[in-house]
């Protein structure tokens, strides 16, 4: 017998504009927090212990917020509008000033990544200014590392993700491109390493399992692609997972490697056991297109959050499948 379907147990209100994305900061003896970049150019910082923002910084001239992070747990905040502009943040002892910036010529939607190489050295990779490029900088240098292009014609990057192998040299970046191709870049010798066809449309988002060497890719149609790397660093197509409706904004996997979950153009979050991409729940609540879902950082797992921000201005907060559930 299916479960009754879940309900949010609280939402936040007040961000006034569309929300583009979300970062949780739950870990350490500090307050909880979950940062929201929204379509006017504020960044929200919610106090999860009382339920309302702490603080609203704005520092990209009204431009929408398109990804943020934290470098150094929560004391560096770093956001990306669409101003072309990535902003580093000082938000220790009650500051939220930009201290540094990084221009990155690019106009489109492709939320940069970042890797920490060394305690508090950071490369940070963008879309840069050509269609194809995407730009690596260190950081907080800002000394170029390199500019990764295709050979062949795939349209503009989509979106990136940064990350080290425990095993091989150097860091590698996985890239998904307008005409459905997902790439795997090798960071220090500037090279490609294999290249697969995961979707017929643009790849709108995707996430990878550091640990499994497993991602999965979403798109504008109904079918997000997953996908594995072998021993051999070769992308190989695995299964597909055929949605009711087609659109994906975000894709997200929770940090225990247990759960993955999907923002829909449909207004749904969709959540999956992320071993067998078993369909477990179907969390309605939104009144217009979700376009962010993270899992929040909780080192004590009966704590742990998804959140959900949308078009609709709210952003949503569920507690699902946190007493070690069997999620498949």
């Amino acid at each position: 017998m299916s479960r009754p379907a879940p309900s949010p147990i609280y939402t936040l209100r007040g961000a006034g504009a569309p929300l583009n994305t979300l970062h949780f900061s739950c870990h350490g003896g500090n307050t909880p927090l979950l940062f929201s970049g929204s379509g006017k150019g504020a960044i929200h910082i919610w106090n999860l212990n009382t339920r309302r923002a702490e603080k609203i910084v704005e520092g990209h001239s009204g431009s929408s917020v398109i990804w943020i992070s934290t470098l150094q747990a929560a004391d560096t905040l770093i956001s990306q509008g669409r101003d072309m502009q990535v902003c580093l943040w000082d938000l220790s002892e009650g500051r939220s000033e930009v201290v540094d910036s990084v221009w990155t010529g690019s106009v489109g939607f492709c939320q940069c990544s970042t890797l920490e190489t060394s305690p508090g050295n950071y490369l940070l990779a963008f879309a840069g200014q050509q269609t194809e490029e995407i730009k690596i900088v260190e950081l907080p240098s800002k000394t170029p590392v390199c500019i990764l292009v295709p050979y062949a014609k795939l349209g503009m990057v989509m979106c990136i993700k940064l990350w080290q192998p425990d095993s091989g040299p150097g860091p590698l970046l996985l890239a998904g491109y307008e005409d459905g191709s997902l790439l795997l870049w090798d960071v220090t010798q500037r090279s490609k390493l294999s290249q697969a066809k995961a979707h017929p449309e643009p790849v709108m988002c995707l996430t990878f399992d550091t640990k499994r060497l497993r991602g999965i890719s979403g798109s504008s149609e109904k079918e997000l692609s997953s996908w594995m790397l072998d021993g051999q660093n070769n992308l190989q197509l695995q299964d597909c997972v055929t949605l009711v409706n087609p659109g994906v904004s975000e894709l997200c996997i929770r940090g225990d490697g247990k759960l993955l979950a999907s923002a829909g153009w449909d207004h749904r979050v969709r959540v999956f056991g992320w071993k067998k991409l078993q369909p477990l729940a179907v969390l309605q609540y939104h009144t217009d297109m979700v376009q962010s879902v993270a899992f929040s950082d909780h080192l004590d797992p009966r704590q742990r959050l998804l959140a959900a921000g949308s078009k609709d201005q709210r952003i949503s907060l569920w507690s699902i499948y946190n007493e070690g559930t069997d999620t498949g």
